[in-house]
């Protein structure tokens, strides 16, 4: 599946050789934000990514050129589990692309955790339709409080 996602940037089914780029956009993104705990090594990080999340998810990967400059990972049950773009390609709209076309694959619903402490993450799935429906303390791997954003295609919060 291929569609425009901007100027010179396409968004398209990942092949497992774009495993190492998704890998590399996730490790400096944790590398690079402050508040973030390395929990795995980057080795670990993609062998993680090989043996499991190309292996059960559906990953959509933003392209510019040849380059991958973003990604999103879907499970079957319509969680988006990992959206991450390169920081050279931040707020130009790779993100909203990526989650326009994850909404595409999950039609009536996408469910999401983030950190409680990316606040910049909050804004960015308000602004798509993303209504936050729960928290937690810190009940994952990294320790941290989270909140879980759900987005209907009505809009909104559903019971």
């Amino acid at each position: 599946m291929m569609s425009s996602c901007s100027a010179n940037i396409t968004c398209r089914d990942a092949v497992i050789a774009d495993m190492t780029a998704c890998a590399g956009i996730l490790n400096r993104w944790i590398d690079a934000t402050a508040w973030m705990p390395r929990v795995h090594a980057a080795t670990d990080v993609e062998r993680h990514y090989r043996e499991t999340v190309f292996a059960d998810r559906a990953i959509i990967v933003a392209d510019r050129e040849g380059e991958v400059v973003g990604f999103l990972a879907q499970s079957p049950e319509a969680y988006v589990t990992a959206l991450y773009v390169d920081e050279r390609h931040r707020r130009g709209g790779v993100g909203a692309r990526l989650l326009r076309e994850a909404k595409k694959r999950a039609p009536d619903e996408l469910n999401l955790w983030t950190f409680e402490r990316n606040a910049d993450a909050h804004r960015f799935y308000e602004r798509e339709g993303f209504v936050a429906v729960g928290r937690t303390d810190g009940e994952n791997e990294e320790g941290l409080p989270d909140i879980l954003y759900r987005w209907h295609a009505a809009g909104g919060e559903r019971s």
